[in-house]
């Protein structure tokens, strides 16, 4: 990572700068400018996922999947695995340009550039619609009902939400939380553990739509470590410091890669939950 003129310990609550929120949209597209580090750096998702989205939904191969959102593929690619005929949508050029390198060998998906809410819907109806780590980045007046109109009666909506957080203790954490805070971070981490315990953030919205029987939800937790480096790269593909200007960019991770080679021994593990919701559109 970068080095930083300035010590984690120093970077304390008085410290921090005000930032204005970036745009959502503007926000969305940033994962374009990082499209090859966003693949290697970004874990994917546990088979048991894509196992339980099966049989929560009912697809044998064959069946007709729209993924929103495929990003460089890390959801598509076991999807295509399974056998299933997808279109997957991607907003950026990039980010589908690799998606199509990684699924070169699977005959039956189709990479299509476009934003959910202006792309056409085909006349064909899908079996399921799938979108992972993505749902929350569409206009949330059109996701749901618009899913619903993608899909045949009976069809299945499924979303993959995930949380992660550093695996260290609350002395560790406050100072990352530190480095967030002077480094320009509008809105720094909580790092809130008893998050994962709680109800998927879309099974509300989908409730309130009348669209779809009543969702299930799963629950997958699971561990990633990191070298410091690898910990920096993964940092830099989340679109709240993809934001930042170049120095303050190098400021937070030089701030975080000191913490990291000083208080954990260049080694950094990051707990992450996976929440699958399943709903099946009304007939």
């Amino acid at each position: 990572m970068p080095s930083s003129t300035r010590s984690a310990g120093s970077a304390g609550p008085a410290a921090a700068r005000p930032v204005t929120s970036p745009d959502p949209g503007r926000l969305r597209r940033t994962f374009e400018t990082a499209a090859e580090r966003y693949d290697r750096a970004r874990p994917g998702y546990p088979a048991a996922i894509f196992d339980e989205l099966a049989a929560l939904g009912e697809l044998s191969a064959g069946r007709r999947v729209l993924e929103i959102g495929a990003g460089t593929g890390l959801a598509t690619v076991p999807l295509a695995e399974r056998g299933y005929r997808i279109v997957a949508l991607e907003l950026g050029e990039e980010l589908a340009s690799i998606a199509r390198w990684r699924l070169s060998g699977h005959a039956d998906v189709e990479v299509v550039v476009g934003a959910f809410e202006e792309w056409p819907l085909p006349g064909e109806p899908f079996d399921a619609v799938v979108a992972a780590t993505a749902f929350h980045w569409i206009d949330p007046d059109v996701r749901v009902p618009k899913a619903a109109r993608a899909l045949r009666p009976g069809g299945t909506l499924a979303i993959i939400e995930t949380r992660r957080i550093p695996d260290a203790d609350e002395r560790i954490l406050a100072a990352l939380r530190r480095c967030h805070q002077r480094w320009g971070s509008d809105k720094p981490p909580t790092f809130d553990a008893g998050g994962a315990a709680k109800p998927p953030d879309s099974i509300a919205e989908i409730e309130r739509s009348g669209l779809f029987e009543a969702p299930t939800w799963t629950t997958h937790r699971w561990r990633q470590e990191y070298s410091t480096a690898e910990f920096g790269d993964l940092l830099m593909t989340f679109s709240n410091i993809l934001v930042l200007d170049p120095a303050d960019q190098a400021g937070l991770l030089g701030c975080i890669g000191e913490i990291v080679d000083g208080e954990l021994q260049g080694r950094i593990g990051e707990r992450i939950v996976n929440q699958l919701v399943v709903a099946r559109r009304r007939s």
